[in-house]
């Protein structure tokens, strides 16, 4: 019984430690500050380059987060994760200043 339940918790820890689906990280506030002194035109720029960055992360995110799964399955160990290809942490800073520009967009009617 007691083997039963160190395996399950064990499941439990390896599958929690799997990375993310992109759609699945929430966004980190930034303050929207930074955003202030922008054109709407340069806010129009700035929303585009890190809309273009958050393409990129995603993917690589999706890719980690099936490795994971992979890993799991055949190992029973996230390797993406271990290995350092999550980016969780950047794709909700990405997503927290893409909110911000738009925050800053409604604010200044472009």
């Amino acid at each position: 019984m007691k083997i039963r339940i160190a395996i399950a918790a064990a499941t439990l820890v390896t599958v929690a430690a799997c990375a993310p689906r992109p759609d699945q990280i929430a966004a980190v506030e930034v303050g929207s500050n930074e955003y202030r002194g922008y054109s709407c035109a340069q806010l129009s720029d700035a929303e585009l380059r890190y809309t273009q960055a958050l393409t990129n992360l995603s993917a690589s995110q999706n890719r980690a987060a099936s490795g994971d799964a992979w890993g799991v399955f055949l190992l029973g160990l996230p390797i993406s994760s271990m290995s350092g290809a999550d980016n969780e942490t950047k794709i909700a800073v990405t997503k927290g200043h893409i909110q911000s520009i738009e925050r800053e967009k409604v604010r200044k009617n472009c």
